[in-house]
């Protein structure tokens, strides 16, 4: 068996587009949502893969890095493009710190929109 727990968490912050041609490149702002995903076989003696709290309050701490920021102007946003992929990215292996011998992080979705977003994840 295999388990996959997720997270969703929601913040806002700003964001220009480098190397790009369109609306985008010029500053603008996302109210966005981020889900992030646990995967595993084995639970603890508690019944549980990895505590929500634990994720909740991990994400929490990378969103307050990002929240109501000028994503352009913080690391490593700074030098690579804040797009919802590097996002995303960043996200996943921010969470990596988190991981366990039986929870490892397993996929980030990064959504800009309600219909436009970007997902990393291990196979």
């Amino acid at each position: 068996m295999k388990y996959k727990l997720s997270v969703t968490k929601r913040f806002a912050s700003a964001h220009c587009l480098r190397e790009y041609k369109g609306k985008c490149e010029n500053l603008h702002g996302h109210n966005w949502c981020i889900r992030a995903a646990f995967f595993g076989t084995k639970l603890n003696n508690a019944g549980m893969l990895i505590d929500f709290t634990d994720i909740k309050k991990h994400l929490d701490d990378i969103i307050a890095y990002l929240d109501h920021k000028f994503l352009n102007e913080i690391s490593p946003f700074d030098k690579i493009n804040p797009t919802a992929e590097n996002i995303a990215s960043f996200i996943f292996e921010q969470l990596q710190n988190m991981e366990t011998e039986n929870a490892k992080v397993c996929e980030v979705e990064v959504l800009e929109s309600e219909s436009s977003s970007a997902t990393i994840y291990k196979d």
